[in-house]
């Protein structure tokens, strides 16, 4: 680009001084009488050439400096001036024009080098949600925020409840009973909001997961490279913690002695065991309460020295940086969150393990297990059996032979108040694998005496006896106070405190958090290196004995877990679903319309044939029914006969393979939860409603039969429901009268007095229809009057509602037999109606009816059929996934359904391999580091 500059600039700079140079010698010519035309240079012979080339010659003489300096005329002077502004402009619009195009080429170029180094995000519109998922994602954050906006107003009145009756004193039952039902509300939101947090913080970390996986996969397309993926190698604490991690999952019950080593953080409730926990890790980690119970379950957290100063937790891919408070706050609210999560069924503790790593510069490898701090006195708002839970959790730990045990003991209070030290008397009473921590010394200098702290520290006022005494500092008071803050004022404490200098009592290793981690860990790696072998060969043996068992009950199965098995079950799940698209369209026909009847008929002859036949204008009758029906209640119906329709075809599939010969029993259960919760919470699309109306609707409208063949199958449709439920009402009779005289003597059956009454009145309605064949469905008062006389004189006494009871099924078997009688008649009247029409001898209106049912049933099915085949079975399809994605995630559901020794055996086998694989890795690598 500067060449092009250059060059441009050379020759605009040319040009200027040649057009000068002209325009100079021009004026010069013009002076000196020269001219510059040809024919006048010949005529003007030598005189005028010897004159022209002298012009020059002066002219050249007046610019050159070096042959001296003659003063130019003043009109010359002009010209030569003129010519320098023109020869400037036109040198200022070459450099402004070559500059300008220079730049925008350059820039241009530098822009499209700066687009193509660009990486492409096009990755990102698969990995995050488009169109309706981040709609919907949006509205459940949206409900998210109700949710715990109402359980904070909750709280809040929770909190107003207890205030108001503290201070007053209520006792009475009423208030009792409000309490404890706002009570009751308040436990509720708090399990749906950490039922939601819980589902999209699954949901967040799954995103990420897949969000990095697709960065992956196109940093690998970029560049053309193929990687090979590196095995990182695991430190020794890691490692370990994985063993334990597998023993906590494997041993949630206590069933089975787990004697590996870890560090067992005990102490009475406030005494400072979490602050020295914190303070070994050097990171505020724990949710802080005001003398309220913060520790509910167990949490294993998992010391290990890396370059930077996070934590994490077992069973998350989040890295929490502990240098940052925003970081810090997430943790310990994520810690809160697990620990009320953990705790279900109204309990205040749980066994359930918090498995977390912190890693950071300086960290001593290690354990530790931090667990609730023991109560004495419990407060109205704990479980009945909170004591005795911790004492038992606590002693489990400790019973370890093992565990290091770190006792807590808070100086600030005295001695004899403190509860740990039975304990912990019992579970190690040669203090071997004890180390005594006393806290909060601080305090204990201005409240307790010298002595007595002396003698504490030197393991002489306490029976408990210990490997090591040490006294530490781990906070001011201040909640905001950090780390580092809290370990120089130990350092300096101690430093400047005549307590632990006077007559030299306390040695210097006994005393800062600093030293306490020390000889912590190297306790904990002694014991890790005296006993890993011998808890290597116990599960060893373990192994032996489950294996022999399986090969004696399942010689010719592989030991599969419940992820496998259920894997398998999902399987063939989805393969049903795949089948029922495949079902022939005239099974799906034949489905329905048995369905859609199955749901209309009673409304059909209830609500519209037996209302019309007893109109004097049957036609206009049953056109004003089945309009209003067809506007209201006939779609709905028949979207229900539908859905019950593809309900019951799934659900034979899934009977149908239960007959197959490699089917196997294990997943009925399974499969059958899965496909009722589909089910349950499928429901047919709304629109599907609105078209139906308009289908059936149009169908109605025609009340023409169009050829014999459809007369004959509205004939003996007619005739195939009239004797439906004739049957039905002939079952009803029987059951009102008992049994018939041959009946009674062959079966030894007797008539009830009622019974005997039914006949009595039976006996009389029957002659009023025999008088009368087209009665109308109703007695009259005269017709009630009359039979209840005659039933007097037979001394039977009943009153009018029990006559009509009785005579409605005898004047229904009577309509129906007429119904048939004219379907009879109409069987070869086809062409007498079309005829005749509507004035045709023989009224076979029924069959006009039934013609029309039939015609809306064929519509409707055939509609259905189609929504099924295209919307509602890939539908049901998606419904089944979810359900089977939500239950894949629920160890508790899948426990429950798949189960049995087979299921039991196998899992236990394949975790106890799992054990005793990481054991043996851990012990190799433990080898190549001696």
């Amino acid at each position: 680009m500067l060449r092009i500059y250059q060059n441009t600039y050379r020759r605009t700079a040319r040009k200027a001084v040649v057009y000068s140079t002209k325009v100079a010698c021009c004026n010069h010519s013009t002076l000196c009488g020269i001219t510059s035309h040809p024919r006048r240079a010949q005529d003007s012979g030598s005189s005028s050439s010897n004159g022209r080339h002298r012009g020059h010659e002066e002219f050249l003489l007046a610019g050159n400096p070096a042959r001296g300096w003659q003063m130019p005329p003043p009109s010359r002077g002009y010209g030569m001036l003129v010519v320098r502004i023109l020869r400037g402009a036109l040198k200022l619009r070459y450099i402004v024009l070559g500059g300008a195009i220079g730049g925008g080429v350059s820039l241009s170029k530098k822009y499209e080098e700066w687009k193509d180094g660009l990486p492409n995000f096009k990755w990102l519109e698969d990995a995050m949600p488009q169109g309706e998922r981040w709609s919907q994602f949006s509205r459940n954050l949206i409900e998210v925020g109700s949710l715990v906006k109402n359980a904070i107003e909750v709280a809040k009145d929770d909190l107003k409840a207890k205030t108001t009756v503290a201070a007053l004193g209520i006792t009475s039952d009423e208030s009792r009973k409000k309490y404890e039902k706002l009570q009751s509300q308040v436990e509720t939101l708090q399990t749906e909001i950490m039922n939601v947090q819980i589902k999209y913080q699954k949901e967040l970390e799954k995103m990420e997961k897949e969000n990095r996986e697709l960065r992956q996969q196109y940093l690998i397309l970029k560049t053309n490279k193929k990687t090979t993926a590196k095995k990182i190698k695991k430190s020794l604490i890691d490692m370990y913690s994985e063993v334990l991690d597998e023993l906590s999952g494997y041993d949630t019950g206590y069933t089975m002695a787990d004697h590996l080593p870890r560090v067992v953080v005990v102490g009475d409730q406030s005494s400072g065991k979490t602050s020295v926990l914190e303070s070994i890790a050097k990171a505020r980690i724990f949710p802080r309460g005001s003398g309220e119970m913060m520790t509910r379950a167990p949490v294993k957290v998992t010391l290990a020295e890396g370059p930077y100063h996070v934590a994490q937790f077992r069973d998350s891919d989040r890295e929490y940086d502990l240098t940052k408070e925003s970081d810090l706050q997430d943790l310990r609210r994520d810690v809160e969150f697990r620990m009320k999560a953990s705790v279900r069924g109204g309990k205040t503790v749980s066994n359930e393990v918090i498995a977390m790593t912190v890693k950071g510069p300086g960290l001593q490898r290690m354990v530790l297990v931090d667990l609730p701090g023991i109560i004495s006195t419990m407060t109205v708002d704990m479980a009945s059996d909170t004591k005795d839970s911790i004492h038992q959790m606590t002693k489990h730990y400790m019973s370890n032979p093992n565990a290091i045990i770190l006792c807590i003991q808070d100086g600030s209070v005295d001695a004899e108040r403190s509860n740990v030290t039975d304990l912990v008397m019992q579970c190690d009473p040669l203090g071997r694998r004890t180390i005594f921590v006393l806290t909060k010394v601080d305090l204990a200098e201005e409240l307790a005496d010298p002595d007595r702290i002396r003698k504490i520290l030197s393991g002489k006022l306490f029976p408990m006896k210990a490997l090591g005494y040490y006294a530490v500092v781990t906070g001011r008071g201040r909640k905001d106070d950090s780390i580092d803050a809290i370990r120089q004022y130990e350092e300096d404490f101690f430093k400047n405190s005549k307590l632990f200098h006077r007559r030299g009592v306390i040695m210097p290793h006994q005393v800062t958090s600093r030293n306490l981690s020390l000889a912590v860990s190297d306790r904990f790696w002694k014991m890790v290196r005296e006993t890993i072998e011998q808890q290597a060969d116990a599960f060893k043996a373990t192994r032996f004995n489950l294996e022999t068992e399986w090969k004696n009950n399942f010689p010719r199965l592989r030991e599969s877990g419940r992820d496998e098995l259920f894997d398998k079950a999902k399987g063939e799940i989805l393969d049903e679903v795949v089948t029922l698209s495949q079902i022939s369209a005239k099974k799906w026909d034949d489905a329905l319309s048995t369905k859609l009847w199955e749901k209309l008929s009673n409304y059909v002859f209830e609500s519209i044939y037996l209302p019309a036949a007893q109109s004097d204008s049957f036609n206009t009758m049953v056109d004003i029914k089945l309009r209003q029906w067809a506007e209201q209640a006939l779609p709905a119906k028949s979207v229900e006969a539908g859905w019950e329709a593809l309900q019951q075809e799934f659900i034979s599939l899934m009977e149908r393979s239960k007959k197959a010969q490699d089917h196997d029993g294990i997943f009925d259960q399974l499969k059958s939860a899965v496909v009722d919760e589909a089910i349950r919470r499928h429901s047919w699309e709304d629109k599907a409603i609105d078209m139906l109306r308009v289908i059936q609707l149009n169908t109605l409208e025609d009340r023409f039969v169009h050829d014999k063949q459809e007369w004959d199958s509205a004939v003996k449709f007619l005739e195939s429901s009239v004797n439906a439920k004739l049957v039905q009402t002939e079952e009803t009779l029987a059951q009102m009268f008992g049994p018939g005289q041959m009946r009674r003597i062959t079966h030894w059956q007797y008539l009830t007095q009622d019974q005997q009454k039914r006949r009595s009145v039976k006996n009389e309605l029957d002659k009023i229809l025999k008088n009368d064949t087209k009665h109308l469905p109703t007695l009259t008062h005269d017709e009630l009057t009359t039979v209840r006389k005659n039933l007097q004189r037979d001394n039977v006494d009943v009153d009018t509602d029990y006559i009509r009871q009785t005579w409605f099924p005898v004047y229904r078997k009577h309509f129906l037999q007429q119904a048939l009688q004219r379907a009879k008649d109409c069987r070869k009247a086809y062409y007498l109606y079309t005829q005749q029409g509507a004035e045709c001898e023989i009224s076979c209106s029924d069959v006009v009816l039934f013609w029309r049912i039939q015609q809306v049933i064929k519509i409707t099915g055939n509609a259905l059929r189609q929504q099924v085949i295209n919307r509602e079975a890939r539908r049901l399809d998606k419904e089944i996934k979810a359900v089977l994605d939500e239950f894949s995630d629920d160890e508790e559901k899948k426990g429950y359904l798949l189960t049995g020794k087979r299921v039991l055996l196998a899992e236990e086998l394949i975790k106890v391999r799992q054990i005793q694989e990481k054991l043996e890795e851990f012990i190799n690598s433990l080898n190549q580091e001696k």
